[in-house]
């Protein structure tokens, strides 16, 4: 994918860093909780706060949602790796140091593959996963003339899953942290709560003229919005283009986004590892896995969202754009294959007419109300209810779309707001026949016009019918009674 602006083409090379904090109860290297929302230093042990001493001790769980999150992705879990310290000073990291893996990762290689717009698939692979402890908050607007620094996040386990450059455009960067999220959550490695810093990423982005060599590539940091971070990459995008075509050249730095001005700024010259001074970390021995613990934790991975999409598609001749967006997200998908369990029907019907409500009618309820699925006032078995007195045809599927209205204000069940509301579809032909005699009886001149060739007005009988049974009239009932009376 190139860029043509009017000097030529530009190729865009991007690449990603991305931090993901694994899921335990614990921190990397100490018993302190990983709860999100205490209060400032609450959950901070003598580890974290590196006191003299103290040394680390691995946390079992947190290497096998590492192991985890390798199978799922497609990589080679390592039998041994090693950790290393990278040195750097600031206040919010009390050692000092940073333990994490550089020489020899936990993960090596893997990759996901995305779905373009246009059908297309691209595959992007992956450099390495490695596993490190992250760093505290130092806060800076509490005061004018104080920093303040919050050790809660200290020593708390991260992912850190490195892209090769095979990106070359925001669409890409936005599919690719959205299908990568997804795993995570499906993996239950990482809540990708990106609004709680639980996920964020690093960007590095360069330009260069076809056929000729990368360009120097700046780094955007600790974005942690995949929306921020189209933005971001395409404002960056531009800024590298402008100065390369004024005869400029880009700085290997690292820059912030800006989200409230939608630009990124110079935060400091970008590092190269020799900065660093990485070394062996002479606290902790190599990290060894036996292969039966690998292959056990290979047997706990769930089908993952393009398998799901896959089978939906398969079982049911759901719709490909369905099953997707049915599939995105572990609680919808769980949410759908809950509600069709219930029906207990195994028809492709039936699992059609349940996509189409649950992507329909209870998603515009979600959005209107800014809720998720998992907080949803209509459950799955209740929307499996109504799915059920609408295939029986107990309801139409315009009194449907009252009562989930209903069960939505009122959190009652499809069958109790029927009962209570009176309204049952009317399936006696003798009692829509009275109705239709009715309609026919009261619109003689219509019937006339219909009569005489106004096809056009079948629709209107239909409607008065309609209008004198409250919407409760079957509506194929309806239709081959009016038919029948209109041909007499």
């Amino acid at each position: 994918m190139y860029i043509e602006t009017s000097t030529g083409n530009w190729e865009v090379v991007i690449g990603l860093e991305i931090h993901a904090q694994i899921i335990s109860n614990s921190k990397l290297f100490s018993s302190a909780s990983t709860k999100f929302g205490a209060n400032p230093n609450e959950n901070v042990s003598y580890i974290d706060a590196a006191l003299p001493g103290v040394l680390p001790v691995i946390n079992s769980y947190c290497v096998d949602q590492a192991i985890k999150t390798g199978l799922g992705l497609n990589a080679t879990v390592n039998n041994i790796s090693f950790f290393d310290r990278k040195n750097y000073f600031y206040a919010d990291l009390p050692q000092g140091y940073q333990i994490t893996q550089f020489f020899h990762p936990i993960v090596s290689g893997g990759y996901i593959d995305l779905e373009k717009e246009d059908g297309t698939l691209h595959r992007i692979n992956l450099e390495r996963i490695h596993i490190e402890q992250d760093a505290g908050k130092s806060i800076h607007d509490q005061s004018p003339t104080k920093s303040f620094i919050d050790l809660n996040r200290a020593g708390v386990a991260l992912m850190e899953i490195v892209t090769k450059p095979d990106m070359r455009s925001a669409e890409e960067v936005t599919l690719f942290l959205q299908k990568l999220r997804s795993i995570l959550r499906y993996l239950k490695t990482c809540d990708g709560n990106m609004d709680e810093g639980s996920m964020r990423a690093d960007v590095n982005i360069s330009l260069h003229r076809p056929g000729t060599p990368y360009g120097t590539r700046a780094e955007i940091k600790n974005v942690n919005s995949i929306k921020f971070m189209a933005i971001a990459v395409n404002y960056e995008i531009e800024r590298q283009i402008n100065i390369l075509e004024n005869g400029g050249e880009v700085e290997q730095e690292t820059r912030l986004f800006d989200s409230v001005r939608g630009i990124t700024k110079t935060m400091r010259s970008k590092e190269d590892a020799q900065d660093y001074r990485y070394f062996p970390e002479p606290d902790l021995p190599p990290l060894i896995l036996e292969q039966s613990r690998i292959d056990a934790i290979k047997n706990t991975i769930p089908e993952l969202p393009d398998a799901k999409a896959r089978r939906l598609q398969k079982e049911y001749d759901l719709p490909k754009y369905d099953t997707t967006l049915i599939s995105e997200e572990i609680e919808i998908a769980d949410f759908y294959e809950s509600a069709l369990k219930s029906i207990n029907s195994g028809s492709n019907e039936v699992a059609k007419l349940l996509a189409n409500w649950l992507l329909g009618d209870l998603f515009a309820l979600l959005n209107k109300n800014n809720k998720n699925i998992t907080e949803s006032n209509i459950s799955a078995q209740n929307l499996a209810e109504l799915i059920i007195l609408i295939k029986d045809n107990v309801i139409s599927g315009k009194i449907a779309k009252e009562v989930i209205e209903l069960m939505w204000n009122e959190k009652k069940s499809a069958k109790e707001i029927v009962e209570e509301k009176g309204l049952k579809q009317i399936t006696s032909p003798e009692e829509i026949k009275i109705s239709l005699k009715e309609v026919l009886e009261e619109h003689k001149d219509k019937v006339l016009e219909y009569k005489s060739g106004k096809d056009k007005l079948f629709g209107f009988f239909v409607g008065q019918a309609m209008k004198k049974t409250k919407g409760k009239a079957n509506p194929k009932i309806l239709n081959d009674i009016l038919k029948e009376l209109l041909s007499e």
